[in-house]
């Protein structure tokens, strides 16, 4: 059943003996005075539906400790250690001096309820209800989007380990599979023993894993399966096909990246991202969305380090406008632009550098697209219909064009494919080159790294879970504990019916 915070103070409360201990305009002081405003106990009434059973620990004091915890980037372990010999975190969260808190396996369970629930987010959204009512977003439309990497939390496997780690996985939970015979040792924990030095050897231990993958998924393949088995086979089949290739009838490793590589059976949703063509990171991307003059933060989503920017940066708005939308060069897709002018928002989006077939030549912005007519002209004059395939073939028009130096060097011409978005991303380089608009970006886009900067402060750089969903929570925590933060910073206050910020 849901406990409920006791408003009769204990003998031994923290506030009434040692609350001006803890720093006016810090978050801890903020929830000592206003938690129950801020995580009343309907809130978390859901989560707990049976009025039988020992009571839970109450919303406000695990809400409390969950913001707390991500602001200062702690495990569990040390969160619980924290509220049983803080002063500071036993005055936010109204206990006595003598309390010892509770066990840190109660964060894993409390947060397991808001992910299975129907509002995950809910403690973000708390706060979120606060920015409203303060209206400190009243009359900001400008929004800058951004995103940052995340470091898993996880080893990066090479493909011999994750097919060894993933075969050992299925044969104990489907017994059809673990009946099968092994050409590989799989009871060690490690790799298998072999002699890495010797590429015949590392050749048949490959062909041979590959094989018996392959041989466990025959074998399961129509066999009646629970979720978690399903789920086990199907990792199997990715991992033991996304590296290989069958070379006269032997499976060997292929001289390739598959895209979107599984890099981790331990942790499957974490994957590379590159930053240059040199350095790398593994994990997840966190994609914000943020007023620039506050740097409060009104939507955050999490996704594999592998995803676009772009393709994530409309739902970061959603409910919101209309606006004018800030974002540098990896936002510049042509379906982003779209779905802005769609939802009516006013972009300003930085466009990607513009290739150009010869350096110093035409470009496509000098080219004349009719859309009605589905004709493209060079500078030179040379009209050529554009294909279903949005293709335009010059051929031998440019045999003997005078411009040809400037525009190709292809022997058969000029060939030209356009996006499906050509007019957009053309407006939208030609709006750029307007310094007025450049200036303005400028101006508003960068202050979008102060909230990044605040997001990934100290260990929270690294996610502290494995699969996007849990890391979502954290994600959405964070934010919120950082958003509560500037509140407070800005005056935030309660006047006994709503929420207001110092004048």
């Amino acid at each position: 059943m849901q406990g409920v915070s006791d408003p009769n103070r204990e003998l031994m409360d923290a506030a009434a003996l040692c609350r001006q201990l803890v720093p006016e305009g810090s978050v801890a002081a903020f929830l000592a005075d206003h938690r129950h405003e801020l995580f009343p106990d309907e809130m978390f009434e859901d989560l707990f539906p049976s009025r039988r059973g020992r009571p839970s620990i109450p919303g406000d004091v695990v809400a409390s400790v969950l913001v707390l915890q991500s602001l200062e980037g702690l495990s569990d372990r040390e969160a619980a250690r924290a509220l049983a010999d803080r002063i500071s975190w036993k005055v936010a969260c109204g206990l006595a001096l003598t309390d010892e808190g509770f066990d840190f396996t109660v964060l894993t369970y409390w947060r397991s309820r808001l992910r299975a629930s129907d509002a995950p987010e809910r403690v973000f959204e708390a706060v979120r209800a606060v920015v409203a009512a303060t209206g400190v977003l009243k009359g900001k439309t400008r929004r800058a989007l951004d995103s940052t990497l995340l470091d898993d939390a996880v080893a990066t496997q090479d493909t011999v380990t994750q097919i060894v780690a993933q075969l050992r996985r299925v044969r104990r939970l489907v017994p059809a599979a673990g009946a099968l015979g092994a050409r590989v040792v799989d009871d060690a924990r490690a790799k298998p023993v072999l002699d890495w030095s010797d590429e015949a050897a590392r050749a048949r231990l490959v062909h041979d894993l590959v094989a018996d993958a392959r041989a466990v998924l025959e074998a399961c393949g129509n066999l009646p399966l629970e979720k978690d088995e399903r789920e086990a086979l199907g990792l199997l089949a990715l991992v033991a096909g996304q590296d290989v290739e069958l070379v006269d009838g032997r499976w060997r490793v292929a001289e390739r990246v598959a895209k979107d590589r599984v890099i981790s059976v331990v942790d499957p949703e974490s994957r590379h991202m590159h930053k240059s063509r040199s350095l790398y990171r593994d994990g997840y991307k966190a994609h914000l969305a943020v007023e620039p003059e506050t740097g409060l933060v009104t939507a955050a989503t999490l996704t594999p380090a592998s995803a676009s920017d772009a393709t994530v940066g409309v739902g970061l708005l959603v409910d919101e406008g209309p606006l004018s939308v800030y974002a540098d060069a990896a936002y510049g897709s042509g379906e982003l632009l779209a779905a802005l002018e769609t939802a009516g928002h006013a972009s300003v989006v930085k466009p990607p550098p513009l290739s150009v077939a010869v350096e110093g030549g035409f470009s496509r912005d000098d080219f004349a697209v009719d859309e009605a007519a589905g004709t493209v002209t060079c500078p030179a004059g040379h009209a050529v219909v554009l294909t279903a395939k949005r293709t335009a073939t010059f051929g031998v028009r440019c045999r003997d064009c005078p411009l040809r130096s400037r525009c190709t060097n292809a022997a058969g011409g000029r060939t030209m494919h356009l996006h499906a978005h050509h007019t957009l991303l053309k407006a939208n380089r030609a709006r750029f080159a307007d310094e007025g608009v450049v200036s303005d970006y400028r101006k508003w886009r960068p202050l979008v790294e102060r909230s990044l900067a605040w997001l990934v402060r100290g260990p929270s750089r690294h996610v502290r879970y494995r699969g996007v969903s849990r890391n979502q929570q954290g994600l959405s925590t964070r934010v919120a504990a950082i958003n509560l933060r500037r509140l407070v910073n800005l005056g935030l206050d309660h006047d006994g019916t709503t929420w207001v910020l110092a004048p």
